[in-house]
């Protein structure tokens, strides 16, 4: 071949990989661009027949996947002569080696020869692809015309060729990846209910998903300022994020609480972790906000209802009310709970079942004031189908409904006769009738009765049986009255303030001095309920974030009302050295309290019992 040939064949074939290097660039459709790649280089080459098989590591088998030939020669694809199984050729293509047979019959591979002898082959070239450093398959050049002779200059073009070829379907691969990735995180991204906002150095909103407006209750923008914006919830969430900043380290489980409106009090935990580059190098942060307020309702009122949560105070009554709790909640002996009302008896009633063996099973309450004797029956016992007019259908009773639990008979002192004779039986048989049936039912209910009644005035008249009142009285949990503990006052306030700061969303801090003096100094007829339902007013009327006198009903500063069981007054001695501290410290109460080394409420509930007031008051 001439040096003019030479050259021309050479300007062709760097022409060739020019075009196929500028396809690779600009992959749309890899099928289409290998198909073309193919066909540029059987046009260059002169070859009869161009294609590519692709690599199957399951059965070391070869498949074709796309190729060119001249028009007068067919290339089959998708047969079953196209699927090659040459294990001792792939192994040769996998190390990297070109099979050039100038004389195909001359290939040592003998299934791969009589696939060549079979398709009219007589001579071939076939050079492997790799891509990511593992055999992808490879690309065959055949020849039917003649035995064709490759030089090692073909061979250089071609290996490039099939570089190029290796470097694209890469590129296709990483970018498809890329795109499911992406789409993946996004995906996630905006799915997932954590609100996520990620921030650059300066606190400059990056990104922020969906989630973020419903916890973060407004859009977070990309590019505002995250330290700008104004609410409880980003000041709050902006400590931990300038603490991973400063630190570039992360901030895991932080709790956080804020005001968010209408809704109360939000409690979220907030995770932050430092946000790097393609690099590694720190960026930023990203903030992770998971709102967990209704978990922490839950929890708070699980823990309320099962570890006596829900009854509030600390005084030496309240006390020796928890023990006889502890004690009695595992078992099941029948309880009168007794005391005024307000007192909190069905709440005691609840620590009972929660706080016993039954906690999983039902709890019933029966109001048995608020029903005729006739309803009252039916609803205990049940009743049968036909029992009475109505009665259409049968009906289970409150006392199977509570088969396994317990059932709380409040106002037991408001049954009639006729019930309590019922109920008798019931305690002592285990079994109840329903209305309108002869067949006694088993159940298997542990019984707590409630009343604010005087029971044993009752038998006295004659309105409730002695028996029935034995039975039920088996242990007995009297509650006492608010003004019985005055000490658990504070307590009970600041309870009431968290319930209804969440309930009215607002931001009240608590209740002035004076008006803790009116609280600590009233008899308190109505107990905790009373006092509930005054805070709750004073919350409804409070427009600042203190509870002032003027905002409490009237009637809540009358002056002390004394009970016959109140306990008896403090000796003269105690008394005088009381007087004589309030004067001494010109009665001002928390100075008068660290000279006689007591608390401020118990020198409150020492002043109530004593009838002391300031002077120029009326006793």
């Amino acid at each position: 071949m001439h040096d003019a040939e030479l050259l021309e064949k050479r300007i062709s074939y760097e022409k060739m990989l020019a075009e196929i290097s500028e396809m690779a660039v600009r992959v749309t459709d890899m099928g289409d661009f290998l198909q073309g790649a193919l066909r540029r280089m059987g046009m260059t080459l002169h070859v009869s027949r161009v294609f590519m098989f692709s690599y199957q590591q399951e059965d070391q088998s070869f498949i074709c996947r796309c190729g060119w030939d001249e028009p007068a020669l067919g290339l089959k694809r998708g047969s079953a002569d196209i699927v090659l199984h040459i294990p001792m050729a792939a192994r040769e293509l996998r190390a990297g080696k070109v099979l050039n047979y100038p004389d195909a019959d001359s290939m040592p591979f003998r299934n791969y020869r009589e696939h060549l002898r079979a398709s009219g082959v007589k001579s071939t070239l076939n050079v492997p692809l790799f891509v990511y450093g593992s055999m992808y398959g490879f690309i065959g050049f055949d020849e039917h015309r003649y035995h064709r002779q490759w030089h090692d200059s073909d061979l250089y073009i071609l290996t490039t060729a099939a570089q190029i070829l290796s470097r694209a379907i890469e590129n296709k691969i990483y970018e498809r990846e890329l795109i499911e990735n992406k789409n993946l995180l996004e995906s996630i991204f905006g799915s997932v209910q954590d609100a996520i906002i990620t921030v650059d150095a300066s606190l400059r909103v990056i990104t922020a998903n969906r989630a973020v407006n419903g916890i973060c209750h407004g859009n977070v923008a990309a590019g505002e300022q995250f330290d700008l914006r104004a609410g409880d919830c980003s000041k709050a969430c902006l400590a931990p994020l300038r603490k991973t900043l400063e630190t570039k380290r992360g901030l895991r489980d932080s709790q956080i609480c804020c005001f968010r409106g209408r809704g109360g009090e939000q409690v979220a935990v907030v995770n932050c972790s430092p946000l790097l580059n393609g690099e590694g190098a720190f960026m930023g942060a990203v903030l992770v906000i998971r709102d967990i307020t209704r978990l922490a309702r839950l929890e708070n009122a699980l823990r309320e209802r099962r570890n006596y949560q829900g009854i509030i105070g600390q005084s030496e009554k309240m006390q020796k009310i928890y023990d006889l709790l502890h004690t009695l909640a595992d078992m099941s002996t029948t309880v009168l709970i007794t005391g005024e009302s307000g007192t909190g008896k069905e709440k005691i009633a609840h620590a009972l079942h929660y706080g016993g063996r039954r906690a999983g099973r039902p709890f019933i309450r029966v109001n048995c004031s608020a029903l005729a004797e006739s309803l009252l029956e039916s609803e205990l016992f049940g009743h049968a189908k036909g029992a009475f007019t109505g009665a259409d259908r049968e009906s289970v009773g409150r006392f199977e409904a509570a088969h396994g639990g317990t059932i709380l008979l409040d106002e037991i002192g408001d049954i009639s006769p006729l019930i309590q004779l019922k109920l008798l039986r019931v305690l002592e048989e285990k079994e109840i009738e329903r209305v309108g049936e002869t067949t006694p039912r088993k159940v298997d209910v542990r019984v707590l009765a409630a009343t604010h009644r005087n029971l044993k005035k009752a038998i006295a008249e004659g309105t409730f049986r002695e028996d029935l009142y034995y039975r039920l009285n088996v242990m007995n949990l009297r509650i006492p009255p608010l003004r019985e503990r005055v000490e658990d006052i504070p307590l009970l306030v600041e309870h009431f303030r968290v319930k209804f700061n969440a309930q009215y969303a607002k931001s009240i801090a608590g209740v002035s001095t004076e008006v803790m003096e009116i609280f600590m100094r009233h008899p308190w007829p109505g107990n905790v309920r009373e006092l509930e339902h005054i805070i709750e007013r004073a919350f409804v009327l409070c427009g600042g974030e203190m509870i002032r006198p003027e905002h409490i009903a009237l009637e809540t500063a009358a002056r002390p009302v004394f009970h016959a069981d109140a306990p008896a007054a403090l000796s003269a001695d105690g008394k005088e050295r009381l007087l004589a501290a309030l004067e001494k410290t010109g009665w001002n109460i928390s100075k008068s309290a660290r000279l006689l080394g007591v608390s401020r409420w118990t020198l409150y509930r020492r002043m109530l019992r004593l009838g002391l007031e300031r002077p120029g008051e009326e006793v």
